[in-house]
């Protein structure tokens, strides 16, 4: 049985798989790099140190594949740790305080879903009006005060390992919640909801779809699980404080594009998802192993952003060059220039980074 060219190509330019040959090379790049690699204690905390990323990404890819985007996921994940610090200050049970958080959670993201769907404003402002709001909230809860104090039991979530293993809690937890993620939005009527939604909100409100409570519903999830990643991250460090996670949905909205979710809705994967928090987890780590600044990092990150974006236009332009060489438009010729400029400058940068050591 032959495969035709457009299957190949198809294949070829299939996202996730080009996902699973950068997480091959950069592995592959990292051992030849570092003998620390490879051990499992460096594995199992660096593994724990992504593991709210990936709690956050599962519901921003329900988002922005409705064509929406919430800039205020890390200002949730702050203010309900920080409401569980105040609570558990005053004396509350820990599990209390953490199922309030959770519940403050779902508010704040009822909140951005009520704006969004019934009074139909821009995901973009409202997200970006709570992303302030939020975060002062968790500095009018705590202040210049750290919560700490935290039961061993609790602290488990962030710290803890299976038995004897060093496989994290928290890994264990990302998994159960992935799959279920996953199979919601490949397996069943809502999640193809949320594609039609995210190709023409329009014609999906026309054909019977609740638009309206399916948006509700999905920023209503993103807000409990932002709370939760928060709580984890709290039970990680042993102590909250008002700045918790500040800057992380920068990079949560990095990974879930990365990962293949078009920015513009309709489209994309929650394996490519997942997929893209192991190549970042995977670079972060081997950058990180090899005492690379951190500002080098989001270059590196970034300009690999930059090309998972163009690299769709490239894999139409192509076959659509080799079958009509006359079919050459000014659009065509500045993706490509600007492709091979992205491409040249990671690969630069990635190169000149393994030979950057801090000196102390």
């Amino acid at each position: 049985m032959q495969t035709s060219p457009a299957t190949l190509r198809r294949i070829v330019f299939k996202w996730e798989i080009l996902l699973v040959v950068f997480i091959t090379l950069v592995t592959v790049v990292n051992i030849q790099l570092s003998p620390f690699f490879l051990q499992g204690s460096n594995l199992s905390r660096t593994t724990r140190d992504f593991m709210e990323l990936g709690i956050m990404i599962l519901p921003m890819v329900y988002i922005i594949i409705t064509g929406n985007i919430d800039l205020s996921v890390a200002s949730i994940m702050g203010m309900c740790a920080s409401f569980m610090g105040l609570l558990f200050m005053n004396e509350w049970n820990i599990w209390a305080s953490a199922g309030s958080g959770l519940l403050l959670g779902a508010l704040a993201g009822l909140l951005n879903g009520v704006l969004v769907a019934q009074l139909k404003l821009p995901a973009l402002v409202v997200t970006l009006g709570t992303f302030a709001f939020y975060r002062g909230m968790a500095f009018a809860m705590l202040g210049d005060d750290a919560a700490r104090g935290y039961p061993a039991a609790f602290t488990y979530l962030g710290q803890g390992s299976i038995g004897d293993t060093r496989i994290p809690f928290s890994l264990i937890l990302f998994l159960i919640l992935a799959l279920i993620f996953g199979l919601v939005l490949h397996k069943t009527s809502f999640g193809r909801h949320l594609y039609m939604i995210g190709n023409n909100e329009q014609a999906a409100l026309y054909s019977g779809i609740p638009v309206k409570r399916h948006k509700i519903t999905i920023f209503v999830i993103s807000g409990v699980m932002s709370a939760l990643a928060g709580i984890i991250l709290a039970a990680r460090f042993g102590s909250t404080r008002p700045d918790i996670g500040l800057g992380l949905e920068l990079t949560v909205i990095t990974t879930t594009v990365l990962g293949g979710i078009s920015i513009l809705g309709g489209s994309g994967s929650m394996i490519g998802a997942i997929l893209s928090l192991i190549l970042i987890g995977n670079m972060r780590f081997g950058m990180g192993l090899s005492n690379i600044q951190g500002q080098v990092q989001d270059i590196v990150i970034g300009l690999l952003l930059i090309l998972s974006v163009m690299l769709p236009f490239i894999g139409r332009a192509v076959p659509a060059l080799v079958k009509s060489p006359g079919a050459i438009s000014t659009r065509n010729i500045v993706t490509a220039i600007v492709f091979l400029v992205a491409l040249t400058s990671f690969i630069t940068f990635f190169i000149w980074s393994r030979s950057l050591i801090l000196i102390d």
